[in-house]
């Protein structure tokens, strides 16, 4: 696995899988790691704009506090709608 290195705003260091993605509505969200052996998810990077700004929601949907790039869950009831 290759990891790209990056920097958050708040300067923490994480490690991108550029390789590792879900589905998004203007790109893919791609999984970050905090560590370089990728053992512990941290979050996502929007490829769209490249931001760490997203937000999950308990049903699995990622949306992008940037760009508004957004993925579905999988699963979904329209009484949560």
């Amino acid at each position: 696995m290759n990891l790209e290195t990056l920097t958050t705003d708040a300067g923490a260091t994480v490690y991108v899988d550029r390789s590792a993605r879900e589905r998004g509505s203007k790109g893919p969200f791609l999984v970050v790691y905090t560590d370089s052996d990728a053992e512990t998810r941290w979050g996502y990077l929007c490829s769209n704009c490249e931001t760490f700004d997203n937000a999950m929601d308990t049903m699995g949907r990622i949306e992008c506090n940037t760009c508004g790039n957004i993925r579905k869950p999988d699963e979904w009831d329209a009484a949560h709608e």
